[in-house]
């Protein structure tokens, strides 16, 4: 009888396979989907934009016959992998990407692998990054092909390659930053090969694109617990070559000014935080500033304004990591402004809870979830103490909200009213003048026009006296 969870595979690739197989080739479902099948679970499988998840199947038809038997059928073909021997197509809402077997190796000074097309699925399996990965059904009468013992090693929560692990990273060495996503995403335990392979080739990672590097660790860092992953990638030095702000967490500890591990403090508070992509990328660079900006002194060690210095850090990393500049603004703002909310302890006045909303701004609810999190004390008291500051912050920011219209804080009157109010042209004069005004509704609340209007007379006949 065929699992409920398969059913859905067979039901997608149906035309398909009857294609294929009526022209004489074979076709194979491979990838997540069949160890997903196997193991009953989406694991958070890529879809495509209608919300389905993505198809990938194999062939020993060449990429000419298979687009070939898509026309027709696809709802659109696309061929940009071609020359690698992928043909994608997309049918009723999702997409499939078709690709001839192959056998692939990198060479030492590229990034483009060369592609040699084969007539085997088991070669072609073997050329996969992990024997998770490396079964395939075929179809449409689904015998499972496991040449590599890829449902042993999901029983036994093992990753392992197919071929050495050497060989595997030289074919692709992005593949060593995909063993740090499948350790924390399937809950594996690395072959001693694979982490020894990983510090021993580390420095390949070089010939892969940053865009790539990007996309893996966004991947891992939206797991449900990236934390196995992120020490993968820390001990075996693979993190050194692209993120090297994580690894230098690890701060030396001194017998006697003692502080916390702030790599083991960053790795928890990545996996507190929920799974929002710039949020965990937040909460990763947070502390990335303390090394740089640590002091020792009669009061013990001190990180004074490694908010400042970290989101600085982070923009640089971000840059080079080729993350578009609204994800760099937004984790970068996070990183500077986690600090702010612990000098509430002091009291603040309201004037000050309008500020840290404004400064905030559509950031807000991802801040104040980071700096909950950002508190990993095992001390219940303090903890606690943490906990309590925090509701009475937010409390107060909703009573502001619900009276003020905290969310569009902004002066209580605009340019136009300025200018026809004091006969003067558009200019610096008239931004002064707004700038001022804000100034006044951060410190007083809303003043009301008639008051606005007021005190824009006395900051105008204030500024002529001046000069």
């Amino acid at each position: 009888m065929i699992p409920e969870r398969v059913k859905p595979l067979i039901a997608a690739t149906e035309v398909l396979a009857e294609r294929f197989a009526g022209a004489g080739y074979s076709l194979y479902l491979v990838g997540g989907s069949v160890r997903d099948a196997v193991i009953g679970s989406s694991y958070g499988a890529e879809a495509s934009p209608g919300g389905l998840p993505d198809i990938d199947l194999a062939t020993d038809a060449r990429p000419e016959s298979i687009e070939s038997l898509l026309s027709g059928w696809a709802d659109a073909v696309w061929s940009q992998g071609k020359r690698f021997g992928t043909i994608g197509a997309s049918h009723a809402g999702r997409r499939y990407e078709i690709t001839t077997y192959r056998a692939e190796a990198y060479s030492p000074d590229s990034r483009k692998p060369e592609v040699v097309f084969g007539d085997s699925i088991e070669v072609d399996l073997s050329r996969r990054d992990f024997t998770v990965n490396a079964m395939a059904l075929h179809l449409p009468g689904l015998e499972l092909v496991d040449p590599w013992g890829g449902l042993d090693d999901l029983a036994g929560h093992r990753l392992r390659t197919p071929l050495g692990a050497r060989v595997s990273f030289s074919d692709d060495p992005l593949r060593m930053l995909r063993a740090a996503r499948f350790i924390a995403k399937l809950d594996l335990e690395p072959d001693p090969e694979v982490p020894e392979a990983a510090a021993e080739m580390s420095d390949r990672l070089a010939i892969v694109s940053p865009e790539r590097i990007r996309d893996e660790l966004d991947k891992l860092l939206t797991l449900n617990r990236p934390s196995p992953g992120l020490w993968f990638l820390a001990r075996t030095g693979l993190a050194d070559t692209f993120l090297p702000e994580l690894p230098a967490l690890a701060l030396e500890q001194d017998p006697i000014q003692r502080h916390k591990d702030v790599l083991a403090h960053t790795i928890a508070v990545v996996d507190k935080t929920s799974p929002d992509r710039l949020l965990r990328l937040a909460a990763l660079l947070h502390d990335i500033g303390k090394p740089r900006t640590r002091a020792f002194g009669p009061g013990g060690v001190s990180f004074h304004h490694h908010d400042v210095v970290g989101a600085r850090m982070a923009r640089e990393r971000m840059r080079a990591l080729h993350y578009p500049n609204e994800d760099i603004e937004v984790v970068s703002s996070l990183v500077e402004l986690h600090l702010r909310f612990h000098t509430y302890r002091l009291g603040w006045t309201d004037r000050a809870v309008r500020r840290y909303v404004r400064d905030a701004g559509t950031l807000l609810a991802r801040l104040n979830e980071l700096t909950r999190c950002d508190c990993t004390t095992r001390n219940p008291a303090k903890a606690r103490s943490l906990a309590r500051r925090m509701d009475e912050l937010e409390a107060r920011i909703a009573e502001l909200r619900a009276a003020e219209e905290l969310d569009a804080i902004r002066p209580d009157l605009d340019g136009n009213q300025v200018m026809e109010h004091l006969g003067i042209p558009p200019g610096r004069e008239v931004g002064e003048a707004l700038e001022h005004l804000l100034e006044l509704r951060l410190d007083e609340g809303p003043l009301g026009e008639a008051e606005a209007y007021r005190r824009l007379d006395q900051w105008w006949e204030q500024r002529a006296a001046a000069g």
